[in-house]
């Protein structure tokens, strides 16, 4: 199956089921928001939530780096969730993850979040950046704020449409969201919600709908 495509300053960026983009000319994956370590948050708060969410996003990351041959992969910030997120199973599981991708340069460029919750661990390999990150010719953020004469790709709004079917069946999906200035990536992470948006006319919008990604009218 092809992955769905959108060109933003003459380059060609594949965008994934996996809740990704693939940028092939720089060999990078651009996954924003994993929250990694939500689940563990909530459940130290005493609420039982899933175990297993980390290892879950893992797998699928790892099959975005499969289908793609990434060689780079820049998170666009929120890597972990809370502090209280740091629990040594999540941590054991992302640095298990590092360990099988040693040879990968990976990248931070903090969130909200990671104020609050700390860059990951020394060990874990991953230089951490202040946003913007300037990669020719995008900005790379996690607060999706234009920024005058630059293209800013960005996450932390974990954009999704609800789409309306036969039946009055309706549906809420996560969703890339492309406007004059921005773009927003839907968040990767497995548990942590998403806001439903409402785009100008003139954006262009990809849902995620199971393993592939359509381009729906704004």
């Amino acid at each position: 199956m092809e992955d769905a495509t959108i060109e933003l300053r003459g380059e060609r960026l594949a965008l994934l089921p996996e809740r990704a983009v693939w940028w092939a000319r720089r060999e990078t994956l651009l996954v924003a928001d994993p929250h990694w370590g939500k689940a563990a948050t909530f459940r130290a708060g005493g609420i039982p939530v899933p175990h297993g969410t980390t290892l879950e996003g893992l797998a699928r990351l790892d099959r975005a780096i499969h289908h793609t041959g990434a060689r780079r992969l820049l998170f666009l910030g929120d890597y972990l969730h809370a502090r209280q997120g740091r629990a040594p199973a999540t941590i054991g599981a992302l640095a298990a993850w590092r360990e099988r991708h040693a040879e990968m340069e990976v990248l931070l460029v903090r969130g909200n979040h990671d104020r609050h919750a700390g860059d990951p661990p020394v060990e874990a390999g991953i230089a951490c950046v202040d946003p913007p990150l300037a990669d020719a010719p995008f900005l790379l953020a996690h607060h999706p704020d234009p920024v005058a004469g630059e293209y800013v790709l960005a996450g932390h709004l974990h954009p999704a449409v609800h789409l309306a079917g036969r039946g009055r069946q309706r549906e809420r999906l996560p969703c890339f969201w492309f406007g004059r200035e921005v773009g927003v990536l839907p968040a990767f992470g497995d548990f942590t919600g998403a806001a439903e948006i409402r785009p100008p006319p003139g954006d262009r919008i990809f849902v995620i709908a199971g393993d592939r990604v359509v381009e729906i009218d704004g």
